[in-house]
């Protein structure tokens, strides 16, 4: 299968006719091969308009939300940025392309371990895979320019807003267990600007600050 190709509809189909628009998020998209990370049994659809099950309750992003959510965080090249949910690495190497050093935390340690490993086989040397509680971010590492999370939560958990730079940005679905919206926020010298975007649907953010295992 020519995947390059497959790419390159997906950035022309999904992502530029629904207003993406960062050139650099664009290029990224292009070059990671998601079908490395969607796993051997979804390969033939790892291009595909949708989320995909990677196992252990979690999913792989749809191509569009893993762009959009990298286009909120307006990275430029240094910046220091933390992932909550690893899940199979894909958005930490869309990550990776864009930012200086990328730290990404897992709760689910059989994840956590196989995308260490699909990261290292690809050389993304500059992403860092923690297993650990994501809700509580990763405060040994801290402070972050960027933060996105890859897993609903109620709010953006505190630890992350006490965690983010001045002018740092921190990107999260909120809302309710089955139905969120993409909030960005900017934290400044005045206060937490807030800016709310597309409506989505993610995994639940388990953890301390997220959503306990029997809820």
């Amino acid at each position: 299968m020519n995947f390059e190709e497959m790419r390159r509809l997906m950035v022309e189909s999904q992502l530029v006719p629904r207003g993406i628009k960062d050139a650099r998020v664009l290029e990224a998209m292009r070059r990671v091969p998601r079908h490395l990370f969607a796993g051997p049994q979804a390969e033939q659809r790892a291009y595909d308009d949708s989320a995909l099950p990677i196992g252990e309750g979690q999913t792989i992003s749809q191509p569009y939300m893993v762009a959009v959510m990298t286009e909120l965080l307006e990275l430029k090249g240094d910046e220091k940025v933390l992932e909550i949910g690893t899940g199979s690495g894909y958005q930490a190497a869309i990550l990776a392309e864009l930012a200086g050093e990328v730290y990404t935390v897992e709760r689910v340690a059989a994840l956590a371990e196989a995308a260490r490993e699909r990261l290292r086989s690809l050389f993304y040397g500059n992403v860092h895979v923690r297993l650990a509680d994501g809700s509580l971010g990763l405060p040994k590492e801290a402070p972050f320019d960027r933060i996105i999370v890859t897993a609903a939560s109620p709010s953006i958990p505190a630890p992350l807003i006490n965690q983010i730079t001045e002018d740092g940005i921190i990107v999260a679905p909120v809302g309710s267990r089955f139905s969120q919206q993409l909030l960005k926020i900017r934290k400044t010298s005045k206060g937490i600007l807030e800016e709310y975007h597309t409506p989505c649907v993610f995994v639940p953010l388990v953890g301390e600050y997220g959503w306990k295992i029997e809820e």
